[in-house]
């Protein structure tokens, strides 16, 4: 370029910062936030995690939510991630602020994809298309809210740009920076960073063969990539061992096929490369009859709308499907890795349409952990940004190969079948009449971005930044018009405000107020939300009280097959009762200590069983119905008498035997003996307990007690805890089907849990 290439390159970054800002700005002004599992899941994950730092506790373990969960070992917690950062430094994370961070991860993984391409020698209006629609296109702008993915989306773009320069350059340095990345990318192990992995792999196996001399790939890349797998697996080692563990104690170790592949992606979906809005999903006036609607007829497919869009803009769409698929752009050298690593991975995320995500899943480590083959669409849509950059360079640098008139004909005629298709489909489904809109829009856009292809060809060597300046302009507008804020990825933050800690609900507020207790006391009452929206069931974790259910995929099975918590409780229909737990007035629901709950429907729609009388109505709030249960037991309990039980048989049969839980507790083997006088009389008489502390993952309980006897603390037993009485370690017994006990001597004593990760994982490993 006669330019000056640094100069043409700066403009080129100042046009990608002026169009994130612009892209962002309805997020960063606050008027908008980031709605569904940001707020449902990951805000209250966040503010946890700032909760606990701030108030000198441990984040390991979370109280809050069934019945207590190893946090350290759970993927979405955030405790493995960069907002680690924001919790730090802030004690109440706000909205805007999780959402800035999300937005700063996408323009973080952008701009490494702009120096990938600026390492490559790419011209600045390719790579700031590439930049563009990496952060802004398909799924990580339609599944925003999606915070895990998002984050293993960035680093994906991060690390391959690392990893780029680490070989070019058979760089130690930027091996380990890579290694650090990918480390921070599968620590928390999403279907996306999986795929993301499996495309480095191929990008290292790439550079291994396109070497001209044999062997000098593998040789000067050895030591570059041995410093990244290490810094890797420094980072991620321990994680992945102690998530690893909790899977397989989870509800869901492995997720059956037939329920994965209701998860895929249906061929139509594909028509939103050309024409994001084809099926009503970002016109809040129109009706969504996309794929995995009532229309389709394919009950069996379960997407939200937002998982259907893979619009990346139209620029990017007529860059790749003409000139790049008909002139053989896709299959250069530069570009040959990743047009087959994106054939297979969308071939993967339309699942049971083709035969590739079958082979996946029987033969790949790892990929029936997930549920979702379409969660492929954000590597899918990452391997077109650069698809697309690359094509956008070829035409600014004047580079394309010459095309035939035939070869013309079927540049025009690839997109016009695009069109086509859709307008059958909207016929046969008679929706013609809200699908003109966005047809005709589409094609306006596309025409524009031809243009603009035009113009690139004509004047991008002389005129390097007025050509990238246009290219940005084109796309962010056609980003922020047809991928920008609506339902599925904006929201008003009033709408949230109860996820405030310092909230005026009144629901909240309440719930609060009754569960205060004087310190000392044995009492830790717990909660249950029932149907109070998608983004209720982990308030707990923001405002500090313990609830019964909550929302997360990943959660230990006993729980799921005791109490029956799936998922979450967002509607009363959510609600499932078990054998052992079926019905808020039972023994199980007494030993958890659910004394309050908050349903958003009469109580009695949802537990069918209970008889008037057996729970006490006491406030009616705007939100919920708020109930009392007189009959629940403490949290800590001194009881002197044991019974050996089949737990596995309990929680299938819900046949309790035949026992007072105030005098004697469940054991599933034999104690030791204990030395003491023989129990009798009742329970605890003539004893005293106290909960001296109680923490995240330490629990202090003073006793004293005329005899030897069973301590109880009624959170849910997990192999990670240890215990001791007066400093001396003892056994931790599974008590009562799902909860804690220790052995305690006659007198006065000082019984302390806590919770040991690293210890407690790698002797389960040992077993």
């Amino acid at each position: 370029m006669p330019t000056n290439h640094r100069a043409a390159y700066a403009g080129a970054l100042i046009a990608a910062l002026a169009a994130w800002i612009a892209l962002s700005f309805p997020w960063l002004s606050g008027a908008v936030t980031i709605p569904y599992d940001a707020k449902a899941h990951f805000q209250a994950q966040l503010q946890f995690l700032a909760g606990a730092l701030h108030s000198g506790q441990s984040p390991f373990w979370v109280p809050h939510v069934f019945a207590g969960s190893p946090q350290i070992a759970d993927p979405q917690s955030l405790i493995f991630s960069p907002a680690i950062l924001l919790a730090y430094f802030d004690a109440t994370p706000s909205f805007r602020e999780l959402d800035a961070y999300v937005l700063v991860l996408l323009g973080l993984g952008g701009l490494s994809i702009f120096m990938l391409g600026r390492d490559q020698g790419w011209h600045p209006a390719g790579a700031l298309l590439a930049a563009l629609t990496f952060a802004f296109g398909a799924s990580a702008a339609w599944r925003i809210q999606h915070i895990g993915q998002i984050q293993s989306l960035a680093l994906f773009g991060i690390t391959l740009w690392l990893l780029t320069r680490a070989l070019d350059r058979s760089s130690i340095g930027f091996g380990i920076a890579a290694g650090i990345a990918a480390g921070l990318m599968v620590v928390k192990p999403d279907q996306v960073a999986l795929l993301a992995s499996y495309v480095l792999a191929g990008r290292v196996v790439a550079h291994w063969l396109e070497r001209r001399h044999k062997g000098f790939g593998l040789k000067n890349s050895v030591t570059p990539l041995l410093s990244g797998a290490a810094a890797a697996a420094v980072i991620s080692g321990l994680p992945l061992l102690m998530t690893y563990l909790f899977a397989e104690a989870s509800s869901r170790p492995v997720i059956p096929y037939e329920e994965a592949i209701r998860g895929s992606l249906n061929p139509a979906s594909l028509l939103t490369f050309f024409i994001g809005d084809l099926f009503g999903a970002l016109d809040p006036r129109v009706e969504y009859w996309g794929p995995s609607s009532p229309g389709w007829g394919n009950g069996d497919l379960w997407l939200s709308q937002n998982m259907t869009v893979v619009y990346l803009g139209a620029l990017p769409a007529i860059a790749i499907f003409t000139i790049g698929m008909t002139r053989g752009l896709l299959w250069e050298r530069e570009m040959r890795v990743y047009t087959v690593a994106w054939l297979l991975v969308l071939s993967y995320a339309l699942g049971r349409f083709t035969p590739v995500f079958g082979a996946a899943f029987d033969h790949l480590p790892v990929v029936d952990a997930f549920r979702r083959p379409a969660d492929a669409t954000f590597v899918v849509g990452a391997l077109m940004a650069l698809q697309a950059g690359y094509v956008c360079h070829r035409c600014a640098t004047g580079t394309i190969p010459p095309a035939s008139w035939m070869m013309r004909l079927l540049e025009a005629a690839l997109p016009a079948a695009i069109f086509i298709a859709a307008l059958s489909i909207a016929a046969q489904l008679g929706k013609l009449d809200v699908a003109w809109k966005p047809i005709s829009s589409a094609a306006g856009w596309c025409a524009a971005s031809a243009a603009a292809l035009g113009l690139l060809i004509g004047t991008g060597r002389q005129r390097p930044v007025l050509a990238a300046s246009v290219i940005g302009a084109l796309v962010g507008a056609d980003l922020f018009v047809n991928n920008g804020p609506n339902e599925s990825t904006a929201l008003s933050p009033e709408r949230y405000e109860f996820l405030q800690p310092d909230t005026k609900n009144a629901t909240v507020r309440l719930l609060k107020d009754k569960l205060r207790r004087s310190p000392g006391s044995p009492w830790r009452d717990r909660v249950e939300l029932v149907g109070l929206g998608y983004e209720w069931p982990n308030a707990a974790l923001i405002h500090g009280f313990d609830h019964v259910l909550g929302n997360n995929p990943l959660r230990l099975k006993v729980i799921t097959d005791a109490v029956g918590a799936g998922d979450t409780i967002a509607g009363p229909d959510q609600r499932h009762f078990t054998p052992l737990f079926p019905s808020y007035r039972s023994l199980l629901s007494n030993m958890m200590g659910l004394r309050f709950i908050a349903s958003s429907i009469p109580i009695e729609r949802v537990d069918r069983r209970l008889a008037p009388g057996d729970l006490k109505l006491i406030a009616r709030t705007k939100d919920a119905y708020l109930y009392e249960n007189p009959r629940a037991l403490p949290r800590v309990m001194l009881v002197h008498d044991w019974q050996v039980a089949d737990f596995d048989h309990l929680i299938r049969t819900g046949a309790w035997p035949r026992f007072d839980p105030l005098r004697t507790v469940l054991l599933d083997q034999t104690p030791a003996p204990q030395p003491g006088p023989p129990a009798a009389g009742r329970g605890g008489a003539g004893s005293s307990i106290a909960l001296k502390s109680y923490e995240n993952t330490e629990v202090e309980v003073l006793i004293e007690a005329p005899r030897s006897g069973f301590l109880i603390l009624y959170d849910v037993w997990h192999p990670w805890w240890q215990a001791t009485v007066d400093g001396e370690p003892v056994e931790i017994m599974r008590a009562n089907v799902l909860f804690r006990a220790v052995q305690v001597p006659a007198g006065r004593h000082a019984v302390h849990f806590s919770f040991t990760p690293l210890t407690g994982a790698v002797a389960e490993l040992m077993e």
